[in-house]
């Protein structure tokens, strides 16, 4: 039994129909069985998510003849109360050590390329404090540390389509920031490939794809494919933070996009490796021109 947590995002919904059909038996663990779709019934069902791994009963039934936990579900904004150091650090300590207890054989665990203890944002360094609590964990891991993940319908790529409405795009900063964008697909075969091949003991992938492009690159070249290629405008930090601040204020959890996230685009994510890392798996990368220049 594999638990998936975070299977109705970009790479759980592409990874969960793999897993389906390599014959595996899947429980999910989430808060609106909906979006599951057709898959819903497929599947057993923990209700649950990110906010709630301090429940000791939920977490109890959802490792429940566990053998693989398979932990995508992250948050890139604060969901009051709850901080993100709360739902992606702590929240990972939590299941991790219910893995523990439970007998799990094998935890996977979705990092980021680059977290680290001394980024600025604090996404990135609770992604590094969860990726410490999984390395020093007495299970087998398999460890993933993706570049910015994209897909056709993503919220990221579907914020930026609609910016294209705009005269020019505009981007938090000079936009300069660095990225091998990775297709939510590419990084669903490489779990899926991983849990097929690897064997004992822990291991650890960058996750990239073909091509190094700057923020503000990827922002003109989705405008582009749109059908509307537009220049693309950087914004004064500062502007930025209070403008975003003046719409979260306005609209709450409901705001297109926080300064947290528009922080996280000043964040550089590349690595020395390139694809090898997806290679090994028997992936060959697809660049993000191929994939949203295509019908889904």
């Amino acid at each position: 039994m594999i638990l998936l947590t975070g299977a109705t995002g970009s790479i759980g919904s592409r990874l969960l129909p793999r897993l389906l059909e390599d014959g595996h038996q899947v429980r999910c663990l989430v808060r609106e069985p909906r979006k599951l779709g057709p898959h819903r019934v497929d599947v057993q069902i923990t209700m649950g998510d990110l906010r709630e791994l301090s429940d000791p009963y939920m977490l109890r039934q959802a490792m429940r003849g566990v053998d693989t936990v398979i932990h995508l579900a992250a948050s890139i904004r604060d969901q009051p109360p709850y901080r993100v150091e709360e739902l992606n650090g702590l929240a990972t300590v939590r299941l991790l050590e219910a893995a523990e207890r439970a007998g799990v054989g094998r935890f996977v665990f979705f990092s980021a390329l680059n977290a680290s203890a001394v980024q600025r944002t604090r996404f990135f360094r609770a992604k590094w404090m969860a990726e410490q609590a999984v390395t020093a964990s007495t299970l087998d891991s398999t460890i993933f540390r993706p570049s910015i993940v994209f897909d056709h319908s993503d919220p990221w790529v579907t914020l930026l389509r609609r910016f294209s409405f705009l005269p020019a795009i505009p981007v938090s900063g000079n936009g300069k920031s660095r990225y091998q964008p990775v297709w939510a697909d590419d990084v669903a075969r490489a779990v899926e490939s991983s849990l097929k091949n690897d064997g004992p003991g822990d291991h650890l992938y960058e996750l990239v794809g073909p091509e190094t492009m700057t923020y503000a690159e990827m922002a003109e070249l989705v405008g582009r494919l749109a059908g509307r290629p537009r220049p693309v405008i950087p914004l004064p930090l500062q502007v930025v933070r209070l403008g975003l601040g003046l719409i979260h204020r306005l609209f709450g959890d409901n705001a297109f996009a926080t300064w947290q996230e528009a922080e996280l685009m000043r964040v550089s994510m590349v690595s020395d490796r390139g694809p090898t890392d997806l290679e090994s798996l028997g992936v060959e990368p697809s660049s993000m021109a191929a994939v949203l220049g295509s019908s889904q």
